[in-house]
């Protein structure tokens, strides 16, 4: 009777345990069981719009689900993000932010969230460099040409960025600093108008993707000066970087990822950034994307969420140092 006794509450933690497995594999299993949303705070045309569309397709069939596709603009990101806020901690409703996620806190005196403690990540997507890209009838070719310019008329010149302060923004805004130059930023609701604005020679010169100005340079609607990388893009190999223009270890880059809410069950999660992941390895994908200018950098969500603990403390600091503010 007692050696049955002991065997009984052996049992007991084996059933447990296995229990406990099951319970936390469950959201996995059912996820997801209706359409996901993309919510994406830009405009339709720029790099992370056309970041979620690529990878919409080859995950709508992974996960056996449509993928809904929104842009919500405004306050440099701060409404679309907000929306995903306000939405259930599901894996239903997934951010595609960007550098500006990381900047906001610091450059709002107020945030209806908080950019750590209300996200979870999911998994950085890709990363890539900026250019600084001239109207054709600015007399430059080089960045040594486009300081003196500047020198000879401060405050004259203008460029655009695609956001009040975002990857562009603070890249220009770094090189502002290091060459000592005034240059007015003029900033846009997203790359593909701010882009249009500098063809259009409503700007000077632009601070924008690589992708979102690749196909303007060959052609001669902009004047592709440097790259913000240490590497010169593969897309634009005849555009030097700004380390080798005279500004040596300059490097500013952009990058683009997902997040979810906070509370979002771990297997959804892990879930959504394994398969996240394994569209970004699909050759159709790569070959997209690297025509574009967009290098490959997943991580898993652990990784990414120390990723973006750093980049917060890293534009706190250029923030503070630059006293930039959006209030």
């Amino acid at each position: 009777m007692k050696k049955m006794n002991k065997n009984k509450y052996l049992q007991i933690p084996i059933f447990l345990s296995a229990a406990a497995f099951f319970v936390g594999a469950a959201p996995a299993q059912e996820y997801p069981n209706r359409p996901i949303r993309f919510l994406v705070p830009f405009p339709a045309g720029g790099q992370t719009d056309t970041l979620a569309r690529v990878l919409a397709a080859p995950l709508s069939k992974t996960l056996g689900q449509n993928i809904v596709i929104e842009n919500r603009t405004g306050a440099n990101t701060v409404i679309g993000t907000e929306q995903v806020f306000r939405s259930p901690a599901d894996g239903y409703t997934v951010l595609f932010m960007a550098t500006s996620f990381t900047v906001n806190p610091f450059a709002h005196s107020k945030l209806p969230y908080d950019a750590l403690k209300d996200f979870t990540g999911v998994t950085r997507l890709i990363y890539n460099s900026m250019i600084f890209c001239t109207h054709p009838s600015l007399p430059v070719k080089n960045m040594k040409e486009l300081v003196a310019l500047a020198k000879a008329r401060p405050g004259q010149l203008t460029w655009a960025v695609s956001s009040v302060i975002g990857g562009g923004r603070i890249a220009g805004e770094l090189f502002k600093d290091v060459a000592k130059i005034d240059i007015v930023n003029v900033p846009y609701g997203g790359g593909a108008p701010s882009v249009i604005a500098a063809i259009g020679g409503h700007t000077s010169m632009l601070v924008g993707n690589v992708f979102e100005c690749v196909q303007h340079i060959p052609n001669g609607k902009l004047r592709g000066i440097a790259v913000t990388s240490l590497k010169r893009a593969d897309s634009l190999p005849q555009v030097p970087t700004i380390d080798e223009s005279g500004w040596p270890g300059f490097e500013s880059l952009n990058w683009f990822g997902t997040v979810v809410r906070a509370g979002t069950p771990r297997a959804i999660v892990e879930k959504l950034s394994s398969e996240i992941g394994k569209a970004l390895q699909l050759p159709d994908v790569r070959e997209v994307l690297a025509k574009q200018g967009m290098n490959v950098g997943v991580m898993n969500p652990e990784q990414f969420d120390a990723y973006i603990r750093n980049e917060m403390a890293r534009n706190e600091k250029i923030l503070k140092r630059l006293n930039l503010k959006l209030d």
